[in-house]
């Protein structure tokens, strides 16, 4: 490739499309000559501690996420957000870092999440061959630090859908998102169409462009661009680097300690098999593509954070397309097994309503095949239309994959089989999105075609809130699936964990409240103490080395201290107090959350049980009603928790 010339000024007569700030465009070779020097402003609290660094640990035949005090973590969260995929916020999640820090504090006080999964584009981090936009990377940065100067963890998503909306033309149905227009212009793609489609996802079947376009990507194509030959999954993975080493260097050591990782491609996609199944295509291309990935985030300074790697999109899905990493060997705690999980049957064909237990299978696979991987599971997608044709069914749909995310095993089997509940499955639900129905996108830049509702992008109303003008953000789903009582570090191994939110099967408090969590006759105290109130039961097990911090549990606002019970082997209390062994706290970066800290006390090897019960409601709680619910719990975790 000849060398380029660079010029640092915008260039003349854009589209809508390519009118995207960049006010810190630099070449790349420029870039690395001046050692990414930029400088960047931010504001991250100074009273906000930083989270201890999150890896892969073993536990027992499976694994587990754990940070530096060596604590069990669950990473609960959502994505932000789906307007990093629109033109009018110029691919950047957030308008400005206002908008961020709204986002980020109703998040924290609302729904206790500890995680987000952040969404960047490729189109604006390389706007052309030889051009890396820090100007952007800038931008993310701010926006990012208003969620670690809250003490969110951060997983930082390369996104892409249907590969780029450089594929799509005006009067297109769909439009995408990830590859630069000179990647497209370069591919020179047939006119692009998706033919009969229900959901946009089947343009990754069906549409020649796209698939031509993603085959390309996997084998590598070298494109003559205005720079010469590139190829372009080389040009991908450089860009990449460039940008995880620019962030790295512009993130203070505190801020770095609270990056989980990152996702380098949501929901890949063959583009076609050459004559393969899906689990071959996933060992010869995408394994390879991810391998080179790991590598560049080695040589960006990312070393100690694992790749959160996604197989094939549709692997576990109504498609029933070959996937999973089956045939690609271990991937080892350097990489997390990242899948999203969405109902197809129910969002298509399947008109049954959501119930106990509907989703404990499809998480048990996650689980399990993230176990024969030797790493850690997690699911980075997840949700259903909140508006539309069958979009009734989601509160419970949601509430459903929620509980299958706490335990493997259903609200009518938990207490018999809780020691086979499998591990406590961390994710991100779609989406977290300020804007919704204050959109003003115009789709592939067509002004006849402004976007204003929902998501403004493909017909999708996924988000799980909305925001007045001036900032008032607003839950659209029940509280009580949002706002979810979860161990978010544990002093040990997690055993077993459930939690019964009573959920409304409606929208705003409508419909049937049923309780899926079924107390076993054979503990009448326990069940005269949860009737009717929400409540969650964990039970773990103290380590070999005591954890340099305690355990903590977040619960929701609708378990105020002042009636929130507790029946542990450690303590019995009808009300939590601010000390002692169990106490209520504030959680970090929040003045109203609160969670449950539970002090590591006991030997090596314990195990440890805690009934935490929403005690608001319903006929006063006894000191006599505790003891007894207590005297049950003991024999019951010796039953199915035995010594030894």
């Amino acid at each position: 490739m000849s060398a380029p010339q660079f010029s640092l000024k915008r260039p003349l007569g854009r589209t809508r499309r390519e009118m995207l700030r960049r006010p810190g465009s630099i070449s790349l070779s420029l870039a690395l000559a001046a050692g990414l020097a930029l400088s960047v402003t931010g504001q991250a609290s100074a009273a906000v501690p930083a989270q201890s660094p999150v890896s892969v640990s073993a536990l027992g035949s499976k694994w587990v996420f754990r940070d530096g005090f060596g604590r069990e973590v669950v990473l609960r969260g959502f994505n932000v957000s789906g307007s990093a995929k629109l033109y009018e916020n110029n691919l950047l999640p957030f308008r400005s870092v206002a908008d961020a820090a709204t986002s980020a504090q109703s998040m924290r006080d609302q729904t206790g999440a500890n995680t987000i999964r952040f969404l960047i584009n490729w189109e604006r981090v390389q706007p052309t061959p030889t051009t890396i936009d820090y100007g952007y990377l800038d931008q993310v940065l701010a926006q990012l630090r208003e969620f670690t100067g809250r003490g969110f963890y951060v997983l930082i998503d390369y996104h892409q859908d249907l590969y780029s909306a450089h594929l799509f033309n005006s009067g297109s149905w769909y439009t995408g998102d990830g590859a630069p227009k000179w990647v497209i212009a370069a591919g020179a793609y047939p006119a692009e169409s998706c033919g009969i489609c229900i959901l946009w996802g089947q343009n990754m079947q069906t549409n020649g462009a796209v698939r031509s376009a993603a085959h390309d990507f996997w084998h590598n194509r070298k494109l003559t661009t205005s720079a010469g030959q590139i190829g372009v999954q080389d040009a991908y993975i450089s860009q990449a680097t460039s940008a995880m080493t620019y962030l790295k260097q512009k993130l203070t050591t505190q801020e770095f300690q609270n990056i989980v990782g990152i996702d380098p491609f949501n929901e890949p996609f063959d583009g076609g098999l050459d004559g393969a199944n899906g689990v071959t295509w996933e060992k010869n291309y995408l394994l390879p593509f991810y391998q080179r990935f790991r590598a560049a985030m080695d040589t960006a300074g990312w070393s100690a954070r694992p790749a959160f790697v996604e197989p094939l999109a549709f692997w576990n899905t109504v498609f029933a397309e070959e996937g999973g990493m089956t045939t690609v060997g271990t991937l080892g705690t350097r990489y997390v097994f990242n899948s999203h999980y969405y109902d197809g049957p129910r969002m298509t064909i399947d008109l049954s309503a959501a119930s106990d237990g509907t989703y404990a299978t499809a998480m048990n696979r996650i689980r399990d095949r993230a176990r024969t991987l030797g790493t850690a599971p997690i699911i980075t997608e997840f949700g259903n239309k909140m508006s539309g044709n069958g979009s009734d069914r989601t509160p419970w749909m949601i509430r459903g994959m929620y509980q299958g995310m706490d335990s493997g095993v259903s609200g009518a089997n938990w207490w018999a089989n809780a020691a086979s509940s499998g591990t406590v499955l961390s994710s991100m639900q779609w989406q977290w999105d300020i804007y919704s129905d204050r959109h003003n996108e115009l789709m592939n830049g067509n002004p006849s075609k402004v976007q204003t509702e929902d998501d403004a992008w493909n017909g999708e109303d996924f988000s799980v809130v909305s925001a007045t003008a001036n900032g008032v953000v607003t839950p659209r789903l029940d509280q009580r699936v949002l706002d979810r009582l979860y161990p978010s570090a544990v002093a040990g191994d997690t055993l077993a964990f459930t939690y019964e939110d009573l959920a409304r099967s409606g929208f705003a408090g409508a419909g049937t409240q049923k309780a899926w969590l079924t107390v076993p006759s054979t503990m009448p105290n326990v069940a005269a103490l949860t009737t009717g109130r929400q409540f969650g039961v964990l039970v773990w097990r103290e380590p070999a080395a005591t954890p340099g911090a305690p355990t903590e549990v977040h619960l929701p606002q609708s378990f105020a201290p002042a009636s929130t019970a507790v029946v542990s082997d450690l303590a019995t209390l009808n009300g939590l107090p601010t000390s002692g062994t169990v106490k209520s706290a504030l959680e970090v970066g929040s003045s109203t959350g609160r969670k449950l800290v539970i002090a590591p006390t006991s030997p090596a090897g314990t195990v440890h049980y805690a009934l935490i019960v929403n005690a608001g409601t319903g006929s006063a709680v006894t000191a006599a009603q505790l003891a007894a619910a207590k005297t049950e719990l003991a024999s019951w975790l010796n039953l199915r928790f035995p010594a030894g």
